[in-house]
């Protein structure tokens, strides 16, 4: 089969400028182009269809036979073009990509979100819950919500909250541990996932540095909010932020057996790329978010 000529598409759009305003000055003027340029693409499109399609009579110009035949045509397909721009822009500027974290997004975002919609009704809320940080260039995503220290090149990050931890358990396994009076007790319990990095900081903290960690089996869940379920079906012990599971420790389905809680230098970001700064959903979302968490701080 005969490949399919090139369409000029160029060419086309300076033809319909001119056969809409019957000017290659005008239509230069509309196009930001010079009129030598306009009558060259003109003629290169003559030359691809064979017909004049203009005649250059004196001050004014009219469309050939050829040339009223496809004015017509190509107007209208330049409009339905526009059309279909507009709307895939305007679905694009009425809906908010959330890239973040499982846990975040159940525990604080999935709650709250709520009360930006009712503020911005023209925006559509699309949460994406990923484990590893996104990459603005390929994942999908206007913003993101990003547990680190904030030093991203090219990225916006507005501070949002400090993430604290502590070990949490469920009544039934503390009953089956005994009493746990020191945070040495605690090695007699399972650890679920002893190779987060939030288990030795509380150790070393409750003056524990030399807690066997390395030797035990890890979970791999990926998420709190999955080491609180394992939590909660007494299945170990989860090191968790209080903040996201304030209304499981007040229905006592889990327990902190002990006051320490800890931090690291890591907390919630805000991000965006620099140049989506003045993207009118990412303005509304930020200035929400960020007033929202100053209300009611975690």
């Amino acid at each position: 089969m005969k490949p399919a000529r090139p369409m000029p598409l160029n060419a086309l759009r300076v033809f319909e400028a001119v056969a809409r305003l019957m000017s290659f000055t005008r239509a230069g003027e509309e196009l930001g182009m010079t009129q030598t340029a306009v009558s060259y693409q003109v003629k290169l499109l003559e030359g691809v269809l064979g017909e004049l399609l203009f005649r250059r009579l004196p001050r004014r110009i009219e469309l050939t036979e050829a040339g009223k035949r496809l004015a017509p045509k190509v107007g209208e397909a330049f409009a339905l073009l526009d059309e279909a721009m507009a709307s895939a822009k305007t679905a694009v500027d009425e809906q908010l990509v959330i890239n973040t974290t499982a846990t975040f997004a159940a525990h604080w975002l999935a709650r709250r979100i709520g009360n930006f919609q009712l503020g911005a009704p023209h925006i559509a809320v699309r949460i994406v819950t990923e484990n590893t940080p996104m990459d603005f260039s390929r994942d999908p995503g206007d913003v993101a919500i990003r547990f680190g220290k904030g030093d991203w090149p090219g990225l916006v990050a507005h501070r949002l909250m400090e993430i604290d931890f502590a070990p949490m358990l469920s009544p039934s396994l503390l009953d089956q541990a005994g009493p746990l009076r020191a945070p040495r007790d605690l090695l007699k319990c399972k650890l679920i996932d002893p190779g987060d990095s939030w288990w030795r900081l509380w150790f070393d903290a409750a003056g524990v540095p030399d807690a066997d960690l390395e030797g035990r089996q890890r979970n791999l869940f990926g998420s709190q909010t999955l080491e609180a379920s394992s939590a909660i079906a007494g299945h170990g012990v989860a090191i968790l932020t209080p903040a996201f599971y304030r209304d499981d420790l007040a229905a006592g389905r889990l327990v902190m057996p002990f006051d320490l809680v800890c931090r690291d230098e890591a907390i919630y970001w805000l991000v965006y790329p620099e140049g989506r700064r003045s993207q009118p959903k990412i303005r509304a979302f930020r200035d929400w978010l960020l007033a929202d968490i100053e209300r009611h701080p975690p």
